[in-house]
């Protein structure tokens, strides 16, 4: 038996203000995208604090982004998650710690139920040899068969 994990690394960029950053064009789509991608991502830890603080089952978006696709089994799969969230003391950057801890604040009230992931491989060999052993008996009567109704055509014929 082996043991199966999984690790994302994953960098959530600040949401890209056009005005602030003065992009144009490409670069403006660009950041309209991200903003897309962490609103939806925004949409998936609200259902799932909600699922866990009420106990219900929820509607979770997570088809509204590929961020939250990518993202599904962390957040709400069987996986140990950590967010880390980036923080300024600078009053310039009041507004955007004020969000990244609102999000934050948020995520940390996701729960997931966390199991090992250990799979016996014994098991699955074992079943592909006695579902192969299957498959060739089968070819072996088909082929009789066959066999069987070409004598019997040169037979009448």
């Amino acid at each position: 038996s082996f043991k199966v994990g999984k690790l994302s690394m994953i960098d959530l960029a600040g949401s890209e203000r056009a005005k602030q950053t003065n992009n144009r064009g490409v670069r403006m789509l660009e950041g309209a995208n991200i903003n897309r991608s962490l609103l939806a991502l925004g949409n998936v830890i609200n259902a799932l604090a909600e699922k866990a603080k009420n106990g219900g089952r929820p509607f979770v978006p997570y088809r509204d982004s590929k961020l939250t696709r990518l993202l599904k089994d962390s957040l709400g799969g069987n996986c140990r998650t950590v967010m880390i969230a980036a923080i300024s003391p600078s009053s310039v950057q009041f507004e955007d710690t004020h969000n990244t801890l609102k999000y934050a604040n948020r995520a940390k009230n996701i729960k997931t139920n966390v199991s090992r992931n250990v799979l016996n491989v014994d098991y699955h060999v074992d079943r592909y040899n006695q579902i192969i052993e299957e498959l060739r008996s089968e070819i072996a009567n088909l082929k009789e068969k066959l066999e069987q109704a070409k004598v019997a055509k040169t037979q009448r014929a």
